[in-house]
């Protein structure tokens, strides 16, 4: 994916960070492989709103930035893991400030649960 040339503006660094994350999806991806490294399917039943399609396109996008690394085994049938890069880990910490962030403001969000929906916690650490 081609991104910006962001040299010599103002705000740049806040552009440019935001610039490899955007999306809906990006950042829900990231979020998933700090749990380690996970195949397509793996990532796919953790976010059971996205298609294929969209998957397979921002996981090339991180892959063409540099967040995550795609290993392919030679096996049939194909078998590919992701995990996140050094440059992907270095997220970390904003990723968990973002879901703390929407935990804190999830009533207020439009991804917030029903009234009277029970949502189960996760079994990762917050």
């Amino acid at each position: 994916m081609k991104r910006k040339n962001f040299a010599r503006r103002p705000g740049c660094a806040v552009e440019a960070a935001l610039d490899l994350i955007d999306g809906k999806w990006k950042g829900v991806i990231l979020y998933h492989l700090q749990a380690g490294t996970q195949r397509f399917g793996e990532l796919r039943r953790r976010m059971p709103g996205i298609t294929q399609r969209m998957l397979t396109k921002q996981l090339r996008a991180l892959e063409d930035d540099g967040l995550v690394i795609r290993k392919v085994y030679a096996e049939v049938p194909p078998r590919v893991e992701y995990t996140l890069s050094e440059l992907g880990e270095s997220l970390r910490p904003v990723i968990d400030i973002l879901k703390a962030w929407g935990e804190g403001h999830q009533e207020r969000l439009s991804c917030a649960p029903a009234p009277g929906v029970v949502v189960k916690k996760s079994k990762r650490a917050a």
